[in-house]
């Protein structure tokens, strides 16, 4: 995964989050569902500019866990407000690994 730069000429790299939201039920959305959530979150994150890009969100039986990239936890907040999605915990990442880390 290639990193998310805030600025392609000065090629800052914005720190990631994790939001959790707490949402009962949410595993059980259909795919139209999950496609009209889809596209409200984007069109706040267009609102908002480039400074938040949305990486990827996990759904399960009753949260969703999403990546953002984002300069800051305020606009992470600011963000989850806007979309009326609960922000239940907000996390910034330190790192990542995976089963290649464990190779040196």
């Amino acid at each position: 995964m290639r990193p998310i730069t805030l600025n392609r000429e000065t090629k800052k790299t914005m720190p990631k989050y994790i939001i959790e939201s707490e949402m009962v039920g949410v595993g059980a959305l259909s795919a139209a569902e999950l496609r009209a959530a889809a596209q409200h979150s984007a069109s706040i994150l267009n609102e908002m500019g480039p400074h938040i890009q949305w990486v990827q969100s996990f759904v399960t039986a009753d949260k969703i866990y999403a990546i953002y990239a984002a300069p800051d936890e305020k606009t992470v907040l600011e963000y989850a407000c806007q979309t009326g999605l609960p922000a239940n915990r907000v996390a910034e990442v330190k790192a990542v690994i995976d089963p290649t880390t464990a190779e040196g």
